[in-house]
């Protein structure tokens, strides 16, 4: 009896988009960081105005649907915290659009959110350059 010639399995079949990809961890530290620094340059520049278009909202909503699919679809701990903290970070700015009264210091306020969100989300990006480890996996194949 022979046994089967193993099949490599790729990064997305074994439950990873991000792990074991040194390019994805930075790109996704390098993006984060950068709207980081443009959310508190808003702050810093006291500019607090906020769109309420609706191709503003729709952007939203395709954005908070893609990350949720992806944070669901990985079973990597740092990955599904990385697109989670991108969910919430996009569900917030929904909010915002659809709040169409608020008042410039809410929205000083979740300037500043959504920076402290994306620094997290860029530091857990790094996080995945490393080995991964799926959810409820003692040892990675």
């Amino acid at each position: 009896m022979t046994n089967p010639t193993p099949v490599a399995k790729t990064p997305y079949s074994s439950g990873h988009l991000m792990c074991r990809s040194t390019a994805w961890g930075v790109m996704g530290f390098l993006a984060c960081s950068y709207f980081a620094w443009i959310s508190f340059s808003h702050v810093l520049r006291n500019e607090y105005d906020w769109p309420h278009d609706s191709w503003t909202a729709a952007t939203y909503v395709v954005w908070v649907l893609l990350l949720a699919g992806s944070m669901l679809d990985t079973h990597c701990l740092r990955e599904r915290l990385f697109f989670g903290l991108l969910v919430a970070n996009f569900v917030q700015g929904f909010a915002l659009t659809l709040w169409r009264t608020i008042p410039s210091t809410q929205v000083h306020n979740a300037r500043l959110g959504t920076g402290v969100l994306w620094t997290l989300a860029a530091l857990v990006s790094l996080t995945t350059m490393g080995r991964g480890h799926t959810v409820g996996a003692e040892k990675d194949a």
